[in-house]
């Protein structure tokens, strides 16, 4: 079977993926027996999958308030220019930023926002102060996470 969109999937792929979402550590064992399968044709279906791209990895959800990162905040800028080689310079400096655990290109009022980690405030500034230095950065806008109410969020799936 080859996968090339969503609808190419029936209900035991989705379980599968839904499965492997709320839990990536079970066996292959524990997984054929929530989805009711056999093993080896479970194991089949995860590695095309996989190969497929619906599954991206396998991932542990840390701690950051045990990992000492208890800043937590977003960073929204407008861009000088538009142009591609800006973007693509800018980004570039975004993705090798330790520190910035996600970053999107927006619609609307801002062009990009950036998520932060950092171990204080002197630490936040800091990542702030490399960002507002990034050749084509007009304006940055600050906000720190008072109460984080969702994370992690699981995708809708089927």
């Amino acid at each position: 079977m080859s996968y090339k969109t969503v609808g190419d999937l029936d209900r035991i792929d989705l379980q599968i993926l839904e499965t492997l979402q709320a839990n990536g550590r079970l066996t292959m064992a524990e997984l054929a027996e929530k989805v009711s399968l056999s093993q080896s044709p479970c194991w089949r279906r995860v590695q095309q999958l996989e190969q497929a791209g619906f599954i991206e990895g396998y991932h542990a959800r840390l701690s950051r308030k045990l990992l000492g990162l208890g800043v937590h905040g977003f960073v929204n800028l407008r861009m000088k220019d538009h142009s591609p080689a800006t973007a693509a310079a800018f980004e570039r400096q975004i993705v090798a930023l330790a520190g910035a655990i996600s970053c999107q290109n927006l619609s609307g009022g801002y062009d990009y926002q950036i998520e932060l980690v950092a171990a204080d405030h002197e630490a936040f500034a800091k990542l702030v102060r490399e960002i507002r230095s990034v050749a084509g950065v007009s304006e940055v806008y600050t906000s720190f996470t008072l109460h984080e109410i969702k994370s992690g969020g699981a995708l809708p799936i089927g």
